[in-house]
């Protein structure tokens, strides 16, 4: 088993969607995650850090690095400046100080402690990810792999426009990551996510229970807005340990820029020249909720 470990760093903007919490829990239980520390980004920072310490240590994993990243986007205005389920804290024990701006340097010298060996997962704006690969452009080839919850590509869901909300919420940044080419990259979009959703009742009945609840306790923030639960970036998170959930096309991704209304729009292109970048196609839901709920219901109690 602990050949078959997987290093993982994960760059996300939790306590706004509530799929974050969702997906921090999975690898917090998955027994193949080494999980290396998680950075955050977006709209009060160290206030996501706490957070996700919040979510560790009701996990029993106080020990996990945890590093509070870019506030802001590199041009356009923030879209998301606060961390709705901050409520939460208060009912949980968690740290409270995290220094400001030190993720990108904690991602960066971890990647280059362990050349070729790393996974590094974004599941919110890539802010992070997209200072990360332009202050050091060695980095992306220093990495096994980059998988990342954002963007659109192939069927453009209904109901949510061609926009997605991690790329267009720092645009500029999601071209520099993509123009990057990192080894592996791997892109799960709205066109699969939306294809694993869950109910109000059931999502109560799966997570409010023992070491979950603090998830279940974030979700209600997120039940005043919406009646469910999409599963974007859990579905992220599994596809690293369980590619075989999804089916995949390869392809190179080029990022909108010039429209103001588009910009941040992912445009696929299966027929380019060089295809370095693999997007999910497809999803088999039942065989991605089997494996999720597998592997953290054994944590619950």
């Amino acid at each position: 088993m602990a050949n078959d470990r997987i290093p993982v760093l994960f760059d996300t903007d939790i306590g706004s969607d509530i799929d974050d919490a969702v997906a921090l829990a999975y690898l917090l239980t998955e027994p193949r995650c080494e999980l290396l520390g998680v950075t955050t980004v977006t709209g009060e920072p160290q206030v996501r850090a706490q957070l996700v310490d919040a979510v560790c240590q009701a996990l029993g994993r106080p020990e996990i690095p945890i590093h509070s990243g870019a506030a802001k986007p590199f041009l356009v205005p923030q879209k998301q400046p606060e961390a709705p389920q901050k409520v939460i804290l208060p009912r949980y024990p968690h740290r409270e100080l995290f220094a400001a701006n030190t993720a990108v340097d904690f991602l960066r010298q971890t990647i280059r402690s362990r050349p070729g060996e790393i996974t590094l997962l974004s599941v919110g704006p890539l802010t992070n990810v997209g200072l990360l690969f332009a202050l050091d452009p060695e980095i992306p080839g220093l990495l096994k792999q980059y998988v990342m919850m954002g963007g659109s590509y192939v069927n453009r869901p209904a109901g949510y426009g061609v926009m997605e909300w991690n790329t267009r919420g720092d645009p500029h940044a999601t071209a520099v990551v993509f123009a990057a080419d990192a080894p592996g990259t791997r892109c799960f979009g709205l066109d699969v996510t939306t294809k694993c959703r869950m109910p109000v009742d059931e999502c109560r009945k799966r997570f409010n229970r023992g070491r979950l609840k603090v998830v279940a306790d974030m979700a209600e923030v997120w039940f005043q807005r919406r009646p469910e639960i999409t599963f974007h970036d859990p579905l992220a998170a599994v596809g690293v340990f369980e590619p075989g959930v999804c089916t995949y096309q390869q392809g190179r991704v080029e990022v909108e820029l010039q429209s103001a209304r588009l910009m941040g729009y992912t445009d696929f292109r299966p027929d380019a020249k060089t295809q370095p970048h693999t997007v999910a196609v497809d999803v088999k839901p039942e065989a991605f909720f089997k494996k999720y709920f597998e592997t953290v219901e054994k944590a619950a109690t």
